[in-house]
């Protein structure tokens, strides 16, 4: 059998996750400090618990309905408009199997062969892969440190050609943490508006937002909202990343189809979680205060210890991430974590796993303890003396 034949030269193209191949090693190592996984380290919220409890003793064990269960997609839109004061009917809603589904059926949706893909980076690592499997052109667009990593429509405007699709918008940005403010954004829309350009804007961390006026979305810009297909979920915001569930918002001309794609590759997202999520909406705020809270003290703590290190860091205002320039020490980004790991049994990830241009830059994420966050701290340190 000659499977080289039989696989699709599209799949066996996209190269392993970087941020999986590292951990495949750590697994079989002992006494590592990892700061390497994008996941809360907090519980689920016990009501959201009790709540997906309740649901399976009530016997809600059954499909749902393709698009997710009307209360949930209703706790949705009000839950969009008290936070963010966005307008939708439940009916321009619908839920998935996490973010990264919701991903995956918007880039499927409006994407046709050789249509192509604007994605800023460095970025979350699943954007490039699923554009070309829906058979899109990724085009990375190079963000900088010195511009706070954040999309300038400069950038954008030189990105464009008629062959420009789709631009995805990931902000708090994964592994940056860079934020768009207002003002950002609007230059954005200057570009996009009065285009048939459709703006994937995945917001999975618009609760993670550390400066005053907090997250703003691109939907809140005038001429947005008919554009931009809004990505969010559950993983982030309330510690849920198990429970495994997503949604999507946009105009119905969009949102419709999405759901064909969803209902032909998944049926439904699950039932259990669906009424969990119900519940986290509804009543679960101080719960997020309290870890956002803490995730602000732990970014800072953070930032100071790798700067008094030594290392430049970029200040990130999103998200639980922190990117430190490594440069200093002579080290592509890949030696640096192996022998990071290697010397001193700590878990970072390269940069150039978000994008060739994350290259000279590792991640860190800070959604762990302060006692992994120290150790890890006073290890890096010993690492960097020895180099820089």
């Amino acid at each position: 059998m000659d499977y080289e034949k039989i696989l699709s030269p599209v799949v066996t193209a996209i190269p392993p996750s970087g941020i999986r191949k590292l951990f495949n090693v750590v697994n079989e190592m002992e006494d590592v400090v990892s700061l390497g996984v994008g996941e809360p380290d907090f519980n689920t919220p016990q009501s959201i618990k009790n709540a997906g409890i309740r649901s399976l003793e009530l016997g809600y064990t059954h499909y749902t309905a393709n698009a997710g269960i009307k209360e949930l997609r209703e706790e949705i839109t009000v839950y969009l408009n008290r936070k963010y004061n966005l307008s939708y009917d439940s009916e321009d809603v619908f839920v998935t199997v996490g973010g990264s589904e919701a991903i995956d059926a918007a880039l499927r949706t409006v994407v046709v062969p050789g249509d192509e893909v604007l994605i800023p980076e460095p970025s979350f690592v699943c954007y490039k892969p699923l554009t070309a499997l829906a058979g899109g052109v990724p085009v990375p667009i190079v963000t900088k440190e010195e511009d706070n990593f954040r999309l300038t429509k400069q950038q954008l405007e030189s990105a464009i050609t008629p062959k420009t699709k789709a631009l995805i918008l990931p902000y708090p940005n994964n592994p940056t943490g860079a934020v768009m403010s207002k003002k950002d954004l609007e230059a954005i829309a200057e570009v996009i508006r009065g285009t048939n350009i459709i703006i994937i804007s995945d917001e999975i961390y618009s609760e993670l937002n550390y400066t005053p006026e907090g997250h703003t979305s691109i939907i809140e810009i005038e001429g947005m909202k008919e554009r931009t297909i809004l990505i969010n979920g559950f993983s982030k915001t309330f510690a849920m990343t198990g429970w495994r569930l997503g949604y999507a918002c946009g105009p119905k001309e969009i949102i419709q189809p999405m759901i064909k794609v969803h209902q032909f590759a998944i049926m439904s997202s699950p039932t259990t979680s669906q009424y969990a999520a119900v519940e986290a909406l509804r009543s679960c705020d101080n719960e997020v205060n309290v870890m956002k809270n803490e995730y602000n003290m732990r970014r800072r703590l953070m930032l100071a210890g790798l700067r008094s290190m030594g290392l430049s860091c970029f200040e990130p205002l999103g998200a639980f991430y922190l990117f430190p320039n490594i440069t200093k020490t002579g080290f592509s980004s890949d030696e640096f974590c192996e022998r990071l790991l290697k010397e001193e049994r700590v878990a970072v990830v390269s940069g150039n796993a978000f994008g060739v241009s994350g290259e000279g830059f590792i991640r860190c994420s800070y959604a762990y303890s302060v006692t992994n966050i120290n150790k890890a701290l006073e290890r890096i340190g010993r690492f960097v003396k020895k180099y820089i």
